[in-house]
Order: structure tokens, then C-alpha cells, then sequence
């Protein structure tokens, strides 16, 4: 399994849920639950939940210089790959996730500033430069440094570099693959109604049994789908 496919099961683990746990808070539902659309979002929204996201775009936590850093950092984990036509977190406007996020859930905040401010000490007592102008190759050094936690030690009690990488790490997968670029790298389709035409000929024959031609024709005849059956006091199929 390459790099880009190892960092999607992440996706799929408890990083989504527990971000959403955060995101979607009860008080927002509306009496009616009256959905409508968030101008920044085309995600359904209640009156309450639309009022507090535009509370939220309404402010600014990052200053430009630590977004400059994220949208970096963000390519760094999630980078383009023209080979197989993917996409980089940038091109799924990642850190303006991460940015949302971190007003959306507070305690964020602290662990992330502090982590850049981390990253730029660090690079500047190595190579006298804040991370996001040393070349590729420190960034890559530095990155590497605080990229593997110990897995035996909980993660709280992991460096605090390491603790800020990994959220920062978890945020980015999150904010690439529940983008629309991000879902469509998984294929995933969403909720679609299966077609059942009845269980395969083989697998029949090993029984030595058939469907009956009346039956077959009612049961399994698609433009008949959103018909409901209806059946005679016998338990006889009559439509």
C-alpha cells in the first residue's frame, strides 16, 4: 500500500466522528427543522446552525503568516500526485477547514498556535528562518522529527511537537476526504438504490430450482419498484 492510500484509511477510522461530535451541536435544530444552504457550504443547514457558521466565517483566528505555514504543512502531509491525477489539500481549500475547525472547537486553538510557533522557533535555532521559507528538504527534516509517535505512550503524554503534528495531521486528512475532490478520490457514491433482479441462474441450478415466470415477472421487474405488493388472503402474490 503506497503513502497516499495508507493516509486515507485514516479517514475511515475515528478522526471524522470525533471532529463531527464537535460540529454538530443539538441547540442548532430548528422546531420545524427548516433546512436551508450555507453560503460557504452547500451542506443543508438549519436557521440556527446557518447563524452559527456565519458567526464563525465571520471571524479570524490565523494570522496570515501561520495560514501561510498551514496551507505549507497541509501540502507537505497531502500533497499533489500528477501521476495518478490527485489533488493536494490546498486544492480542497484544507486550511480554511483547519481554520474553521479551530473557532469551531476552542481547545484547538492553543495546540495549534503553539505548534507553529514550535515549528517556527525550531527552524529558526536550525537554519535562521521561519519553516515556512526554509527549503523543502529542512521542512521535510524537521517534519520527520515529530511525525512518528510512539505508539505504546497515549497520545497525551506524547512531546507536544508530536501531539500538534498528529491533530494537525488528522485535521488535514479530514478537511481533504469529506471535500468534494476528496470524496471523489474515494469513489465514494452516497446512498443509491440497489437493483435486485433475483438471485443468479448458477446458483439456482445448485438447487435445482427455478423462479416462476408470474412470479419473476412482479417481483423483479424494475419499473414496478415503487409498487407495493399486495397479496390474497392465501398468501397468493396478486401485485
Amino acid at each position: 500500500m503506497d503513502r497516499r492510500k495508507s493516509l486515507k484509511s485514516i479517514i475511515f477510522g475515528g478522526v471524522a466522528t470525533g471532529l463531527a461530535a464537535h460540529g454538530c451541536k443539538p441547540d442548532m435544530i430548528s422546531a420545524d427543522n427548516e433546512i436551508i444552504e450555507s453560503p460557504k457550504y452547500t451542506y443543508g443547514r438549519t436557521p440556527e446552525e446557518k447563524a452559527y457558521d456565519d458567526e464563525l466565517f465571520g471571524e479570524t483566528f490565523f494570522n496570515a503568516h501561520e495560514m501561510e505555514t498551514i496551507t505549507i504543512l497541509c501540502d507537505l502531509i497531502l500533497p499533489a500526485d500528477q501521476d495518478q491525477g490527485l489533488q493536494s489539500a490546498t486544492d480542497a481549500n484544507v486550511a480554511e477547514f483547519i481554520e474553521f475547525m479551530s473557532k469551531d472547537i476552542p481547545e484547538m486553538q492553543i495546540p495549534l498556535r503553539g505548534g507553529l510557533m514550535w515549528l517556527d522557533h525550531r527552524c529558526n535555532v536550525d537554519h535562521n528562518t521561519p519553516f515556512k521559507l526554509a527549503t523543502l528538504e529542512q521542512q521535510e527534516a524537521l517534519l520527520d522529527s515529530i511525525a512518528y509517535p510512539d505508539p505504546a505512550i497515549p497520545n497525551e503524554e506524547q512531546p507536544l511537537e508530536k501531539q500538534f503534528f498528529s491533530l494537525l495531521r488528522n485535521l488535514t486528512l479530514t478537511g481533504y476526504y469529506t471535500s468534494k475532490i476528496g470524496i471523489e478520490e474515494l469513489g465514494y457514491q452516497g446512498n443509491t438504490p440497489n437493483v435486485w433482479d433475483g438471485v443468479p441462474d448458477d446458483i439456482l441450478a445448485q438447487h435445482g430450482i427455478s423462479y416462476d415466470e408470474e412470479w419473476l415477472a412482479k417481483c423483479v421487474d424494475q419499473s414496478q419498484r415503487n409498487t407495493v405488493a399486495e397479496w390474497d388472503q392465501d398468501g397468493n402474490l396478486l401485485t
